[in-house]
C-alpha cells in the first residue's frame, strides 16, 4: 500500500468526532502530504477497497489502521 494512503487511513482512524473526512483531507493537504485532488482519489480508493464507508472506517479499515500505526512506531 502507498505511504500516502497509509497516512490517510491512519489519520481517518484518529480523527475526532467533530471532524469530517474533508477536514482530514484539508489538514493533510496543508501539511503538503498531497493535494486535495490526490487526497480525494486516495479516499475513493479506500472506499472501493472497503476500508472506509461514507461516515467512518469499517472494521477492516480499523484493523489495517492499527497495523499501520504499529508499523510507523518501529
Amino acid at each position: 500500500m502507498d505511504i500516502n494512503k497509509k497516512v490517510l487511513l491512519l489519520a481517518l482512524a484518529k480523527k475526532k468526532e467533530d471532524e469530517s473526512f474533508k477536514d482530514i483531507l484539508l489538514m493533510l493537504e496543508n501539511s503538503h502530504l498531497f493535494t486535495l485532488k490526490e487526497g480525494k482519489r486516495l479516499l475513493k480508493e479506500l472506499k472501493q477497497e472497503q476500508y472506509v464507508n461514507d461516515e467512518s472506517l469499517t472494521f477492516k479499515g480499523f484493523a489495517l489502521a492499527k497495523d499501520i500505526e504499529e508499523e510507523f512506531k518501529l
